[in-house]
């Protein structure tokens, strides 16, 4: 029988229209955003249908907007009785997975990503740090790279994407050398248009802040298995949710070993929920052997449940 992974897309994947056509059409897609708007007194779904790239762009906006966007895709598909085996998210999607799973509601986790994305935003002055998305160069090389780098300040490892993609990002100088140090050894390096290194330590002071929100609310019980981005391992145990998210702010996300755990227990069927499809690309570089399939409109929904069905 085969295993279904549905996986949520992260911050960098919005754009305008997203989730307009899944709102038209579905009374449970409307409600998540009608919901999601009222919980944080912000209008969403104008902001996602009708708003400015400019304004969408702004983090603080982008994470509630994506979280609901993703959470409404899920409510889409879950009216074709289409249910995951396993859930995952890249970074801002783990807390899309996570609300799948049973660990977050609606009403909790829309705040809480709100002010994920301001915190993330706050913590490190513009112009300060930045990522670069590491091409054609192995997990070893790039730690040399880093190693050595470090010298001019810090920089880490932030995603392991998949093979021959690594994004890695920290302060100016460091980021600057070790991109050097890379295209010597012929890596090719692409700058990211983010507005600091994430995944880094550099971002500890919104960990820190993100911890004090999420003291307060209730973790629901985990009624997905979900892999977890900091250590591409199946969480079961609610208890362990905040502690993760907590370190997946300034951690190295585990992107490709995440993937592979969950082809490992028998997926074969990826559904990438949310805008864009940037995960179902990554998936494809890990194994070429597995299914992916994607939801963020009416078309991709309606071609994903035919292809199901053939199964």
């Amino acid at each position: 029988m085969s295993k279904i992974g549905f996986v949520f897309s992260g911050q960098g994947s919005q754009y305008i229209g997203m989730g307009k056509d899944l709102y038209e059409n579905f009374e449970s897609s409307r409600e998540v955003f009608d919901k999601a708007s009222e919980y944080i007194n912000f209008d969403l779904k104008g902001l996602c249908f009708n708003g400015t790239k400019e304004a969408l762009d702004i983090t603080e906006n982008t994470q509630p907007a994506i979280v609901a966007m993703s959470l409404s895709a899920y409510k889409a598909i879950s009216e074709y009785d289409v249910y995951p085996d396993f859930v995952a998210g890249l970074s801002l999607g783990e807390y899309s997975a996570l609300t799948v799973s049973g660990a977050f509601s609606l009403e909790d986790v829309i705040p809480l990503v709100r002010k994920r994305g301001k915190f993330m935003q706050e913590a490190v002055p513009t112009g300060v740090g930045t990522m670069v998305a590491v091409l054609k160069a192995s997990q070893e090389e790039v730690s040399r790279a880093c190693n050595e780098a470090s010298s001019e300040g810090i920089i880490e490892i932030a995603n392991y994407n998949c093979p021959g993609q690594i994004v890695i990002g920290g302060e100016n100088s460091a980021v600057d050398k070790a991109v050097e140090i890379l295209k010597v050894n012929g890596a090719r390096v692409i700058p990211l248009a983010v507005s600091a290194p994430f995944h880094t330590s550099m971002l500890k002071p919104a960990a820190i802040k993100l911890k004090k929100e999420m003291d307060i609310i209730e973790i629901g019980e985990i009624k997905i298995p979900i892999v977890a981005n900091v250590n591409a391992r199946i969480i079961l145990d609610s208890s362990k949710v905040k502690d993760l998210l907590y370190n997946q702010v300034m951690k190295s996300v585990l992107w490709e070993q995440s993937v592979r755990l969950m082809i490992d227990k028998g997926v074969t069927e990826f559904i990438e929920i949310g805008p864009g499809k940037t995960l179902s690309g990554l998936i494809k570089k890990i194994n070429k052997e597995v299914n992916v399939y994607n939801v963020e409109n009416m078309t991709t929904l309606e071609n994903t449940v035919s292809k199901l069905k053939t199964l």
